[in-house]
């Protein structure tokens, strides 16, 4: 009976220590043009295409069988952009975070906005998440990072996990 009663209290101060937990404020979500823009602040300098956009924060969206107006391939000069969703567009901003310096990080994400256009989601876009931090497309390493790689791969890790970690960590 004891031990009954023991479970029916234990169970009852964990609901109400859930409840009480709950009963906070929540978290603060960061809205994500607030989070583009504190990104994008080092950037602001570029007076480009790619600049402009990356000052606004503003991707060109693509609704499904319409074209871009720079996508259209050769004919502007530059290559069709490659359609990817919003969210696997979000995750190739968000990695560049871990660029070194903060013209490394302008660099990746005007590339990005280059590259890549807001429209149907890409099922061969290589996206993956390791240690918490998610990644899209061909990852730019630093010395540091690819001896990081190797030493890692040589410990047992698989190599693209290595790459994530040593991407985001090192």
């Amino acid at each position: 009976m004891r031990k009954i009663v023991a479970v029916a209290v234990f169970a009852a101060m964990t609901m109400l220590g859930t409840v009480a937990a709950g009963a906070g404020h929540p978290p603060r979500i960061q809205p994500q043009a607030e989070r583009q823009r504190q990104q994008d602040q080092p950037c602001e300098a570029a007076t480009d295409a790619a600049g402009q956009a990356e000052q606004t924060g503003q991707a060109e969206e693509v609704r499904p069988g319409e074209q871009s107006s720079l996508s259209k391939g050769e004919e502007g000069g530059r290559p069709e952009r490659v359609e990817v969703s919003r969210s696997q567009f979000d995750i190739l901003l968000d990695q560049c975070r871990f660029a070194d310096t903060d013209e490394a990080r302008c660099a990746c994400r005007a590339a990005v906005k280059e590259k890549y256009r807001v429209g149907a989601a890409n099922p061969f876009l290589d996206c993956r998440t390791y240690s918490g931090v998610s990644v899209c497309g061909e990852l730019t390493l630093n010395p540091r990072q690819k001896a990081c790689v190797e030493e890692s791969v040589q410990g047992g890790i698989t190599y693209r996990r290595a790459e994530v970690e040593c991407y985001a960590f090192r």
